[in-house]
């Protein structure tokens, strides 16, 4: 009888030891294609930006450090890789570009100009699907590091290579300006 009870608590052990597996699993898997939606967005953003300096280019043409600045950050942000590298890349990339937009309220000519509104816009929409994706990354990196280290779990999940993972932080600058409530003046 004894044998009979010893051998349903190793088997209950078997199989819990499977479910948080494939649990962790599920979760990492769901972080690195978290972190390949940021990757897609990232993307579309890099692809603008070279169309924008352009298009300012035409009318800014003694602005050149700005413009070059953009894109040397762009360049900077396409070669980060991992979380806190991609994060700092595309904080000093948001910088440069608000400069670059701040550029057109001194030229109405290119504040009119039909491209730059459309690009404008566009990289409105990018930055909108890139904030929901770093938002869902963080969500399951999040998850997923409360999995592995919650016990027993914490016992185990190094041992099979489960290490915690990095949250795509947008940089002190840019959380001061999230938090910051928008004013209306009339």
């Amino acid at each position: 009888m004894s044998g009979w009870i010893l051998l349903a608590i190793i088997a209950a052990v078997a199989i819990y030891l499977v479910t948080a597996y494939n649990t962790m699993v599920t979760l990492r898997r769901r972080a690195d294609q978290a972190f390949a939606d940021i990757d897609v967005q990232l993307k579309q953003r890099h692809d603008l930006i070279p169309n924008l300096v352009e298009t300012v280019k035409g009318y800014a043409t003694h602005e050149k450090e700005t413009l070059d600045a953009v894109i040397k950050a762009r360049n900077g942000a396409v070669a980060a890789s991992g979380p806190s590298a991609q994060a700092a890349a595309e904080q000093q990339l948001s910088g440069a570009v608000g400069r670059l937009m701040a550029l057109a309220e001194a030229y109405p000519d290119l504040k009119a100009n039909t491209n730059f509104l459309k690009l404008q816009e566009d990289l409105g929409g990018v930055e909108d699907k890139l904030s929901a994706a770093r938002r869902f990354f963080n969500n399951a990196v999040g998850e997923y590091n409360a999995q592995i280290e919650s016990v027993p779990a914490v016992f185990f999940a190094s041992k099979f290579g489960f290490s915690a993972r990095e949250f795509f932080d947008v940089g002190p600058e840019k959380r001061a300006e999230i938090e910051v409530a928008p004013s209306v003046k009339f």
